[in-house]
């Protein structure tokens, strides 16, 4: 192509134009993508599950234990994607830091909700708790093995 007719075309960065049947959506929980709401429903699913575990081995506290742990990294999680979402890049290193500022946001709330649990909730009882929010971090990292189709 000659360098002026790259210059004369408007930069609209990365777009979902060069993909046949894709449009870009912008529904909050639709514009996180398929892997995103996927993972999210699988980290649900798991704390709904591990609370009710939870709940039958320790009771009440054990539940809302593991309810708590779980909903850390689910929250974090989805706060993340769509701060992910928003962010618009218009270069790789647009991508990067996009990227980096998606995880740093994810990392400090999972700090934050952290703390708060466990300086709020007296009756925490710390191997549901934990346990739920291990799992379900784990979870949220298979993000990058669910197809978008």
């Amino acid at each position: 192509m000659h360098r002026s007719t790259l210059t004369r075309t408007p930069r609209r960065g990365y777009t979902a134009a060069a993909l046949p049947g894709v449009e870009p959506n912008n529904a909050m929980l639709r514009r996180l993508g398929k892997p995103i709401r996927t993972v999210l429903r699988w980290q649900l699913w798991a704390t709904a599950t591990l609370a009710l575990a939870a709940g039958l081995l320790a009771g009440a506290d054990g539940a809302l234990s593991a309810a708590l742990g779980g909903l850390v990294s689910v929250v974090a999680g989805a706060v993340s994607g769509v701060v992910a979402s928003k962010t618009r890049a218009d270069s790789a290193g647009g991508v990067v830091v996009a990227a980096l500022t998606a995880e740093g946001v994810k990392i400090g709330l999972i700090v934050i909700l952290l703390g708060l649990v466990l300086t709020l909730y007296k009756g925490v009882v710390a191997v549901a708790f934990f346990g739920a929010f291990i799992v379900s971090v784990l979870i949220f990292a298979m993000a990058f093995f669910v197809r978008e189709f």
